[in-house]
């Protein structure tokens, strides 16, 4: 009895190994800014670009690089999606209906924005410490070190790299990334 519990243990093992390697993108949800679940299995097939952003930092006008990135790029192979984060100087101090406002007024943001979250912490969400930690997304470790931080998530929905926050949206790195370069 002992054995066959023993070697059960043993070939169970893998198979949890492997679930876990295999999470993706696909397996998570978030809140939009107007406060509708968003379900990320709905973008299958398509390049993500998710950026943590903040209205009151040095990398705010980045909001009219991505914008423009989503104008040349965005639709059936490519979205952009940006969480509003007030982790770093509290550069992000707005409600989302203020936040909604600053992008649309000043920025013209058509890409799909989502609800302030918590993209360190304790309080970060399951979708940030899956794109920061290597442990989940089997990729790199990537925490994010300021507003602007840019991840980019294949068609298959798994993480193919980062982009500091210093570098643009426009940077050869996403736009050979983009058009498969």
């Amino acid at each position: 009895m002992k054995t066959t519990i023993f070697l059960a243990a043993i070939f169970a093992l893998p198979i949890i190994a492997t679930a876990q390697d295999s999470l993706k993108f696909y397996d998570f949800k978030a809140t939009t800014i107007d406060g509708k679940e968003f379900d990320f299995s709905t973008l299958k097939g398509k390049k993500v670009l998710i950026v943590n952003t903040a209205s009151k930092c040095g990398f705010t006008p980045q909001y009219k690089d991505l914008e423009d990135l989503y104008k040349k790029y965005g639709g059936d192979k490519f979205v952009i999606i940006g969480f509003p984060a007030n982790n770093f100087l509290w550069q992000e101090p707005g409600t989302n209906d203020t936040i909604k406002a600053f992008c649309t007024r000043n920025y013209g943001v058509t890409f799909q924005m989502m609800s302030k979250i918590s993209v360190k912490g304790d309080s970060m969400p399951p979708l940030y410490k899956w794109l920061t930690k290597k442990s989940e997304n089997g990729v790199m470790d990537a925490p994010v070190s300021w507003n602007f931080q840019k991840f980019m998530i294949s068609e298959s929905g798994h993480l193919v790299g980062m982009v500091p926050p210093k570098q643009k949206p426009n940077c050869d790195t996403i736009v050979n990334w983009i058009e498969g370069k």
